[in-house]
């Protein structure tokens, strides 16, 4: 057990390892020290109290999503329309806080109800990408694509049209809320205590239901081989459609505090990318729950210190990008590396 887990821990490294080459290779060519590049992608993250607060911020909705992706990964789902169900989560908070901020309804209420709003509506969009595999038999990613690009139109289409902002209309969104209905935040910053409590709560509910409880052991059984789970007494389309849902609650919250907390009306990219950048650390964690924590705190703070590289260097952002991508692309090589040599190891013994 001892050498399995430090056989692990060392294609891990590798892996990190051959990332940051290629990566600084792109970097040499683009002229470019690598060295500066990395270190001024740090100083962007966590060089003050303001940029490291940028960084729990976007670091908030990628850990929500991810606690609603690692659902549907344990039941073998790949949920791609994930960030449609953020962006019909923002979309249902808006038209809650739109109906309910003018009126006697107090803000403490209307805030919790546009939440639940957010959460409801992620969920019947996911529910619908469940319903589409399970009854019409269309490949999740087919239909969570198609989907996404369906969330992605109605955005606009509201922005522009019902919800567009009193003789005008932009794609910087919708008319802002009235202040009394945001969400509390830290001083200058866009960091909520509440939303940072709510992100902390969700992956914990996630970590206990898939570690703790008979449905996630039956969500396990679901994943790993829905046939012989179906045999053996487990409702499987049931427990398929319940993976989708919970992922889209969580996708729906997150767009939530996207609308409630950052930027306090509906925009056009209210995602943000969230829902990719999701998957990206829901596969890099390999279902471990608890790993997704300190992960996307790195994806999220590569995200935002990427901003410094146009800045001072005049390199293009989009270079953190490949370095979240590369590091996916060599964990998940150099696991399939490994699993072939533990399983020559495995024969000669």
């Amino acid at each position: 057990m001892k050498n399995t887990r430090i056989s692990n821990f060392g294609f891990q490294i590798l892996a990190v390892v051959l990332a940051l080459v290629v990566t600084s290779l792109i970097l040499i060519a683009a002229g470019a020290n690598p060295l500066d590049a990395y270190k001024n992608i740090y100083a962007g993250s966590f060089g003050s109290f303001e940029k490291l607060s940028d960084v729990l911020v976007a670091w908030i909705p990628l850990l929500i999503t991810v606690a609603g992706l690692l659902v549907t990964f344990s039941a073998g789902l790949w949920n791609i329309g994930v960030e449609g169900q953020i962006i019909m989560g923002g979309i249902a908070t808006t038209w809650i806080v739109r109906l309910l901020q003018d009126t006697t309804t107090p803000p403490a209420l209307t805030i919790a109800l546009a939440i639940l709003a957010g959460m409801i509506g992620g969920a019947l969009w996911a529910a619908l990408a469940g319903a589409l595999k399970t009854f019409g038999g269309v490949n999740e990613i087919f239909g969570g694509l198609g989907l996404n690009f369906v969330a992605t139109a109605a955005t606009i289409w509201l922005i522009f049209g019902p919800w567009k902002r009193p003789g005008v209309a932009s794609i910087a969104g919708t008319e802002a809320f009235n202040e009394s209905v945001w969400l509390p935040t830290m001083g200058d910053t866009r960091l909520s205590l509440w939303a940072l409590g709510l992100a902390i709560v969700s992956i914990m509910i996630v970590y206990f239901l898939l570690q703790g409880t008979y449905i996630g052991l039956r969500l396990k059984a679901v994943g790993k081989n829905p046939k012989a789970a179906y045999l053996l007494g487990v409702p499987t389309w049931q427990y398929s459609m319940m993976a989708f849902m919970l992922c889209g609650a969580f996708a729906g919250l997150a767009g939530a505090m996207q609308v409630m907390a950052v930027y306090h009306r509906l925009i056009g990219s209210i995602s943000s990318g969230y829902g990719f950048l999701g998957l990206l650390v829901a596969m890099l964690v390999n279902y471990q729950v608890i790993w997704s924590v300190p992960v996307a705190l790195f994806f999220a703070a590569l995200n935002i210190g990427g901003i410094q590289l146009p800045i001072i260097l005049k390199l293009d952002s989009s270079i953190t990008g490949i370095l979240q991508g590369t590091l996916v692309l060599f964990v998940l090589m150099m696991e399939g590396v490994r699993q072939r040599f533990m399983k020559r190891a495995g024969e000669k013994q």
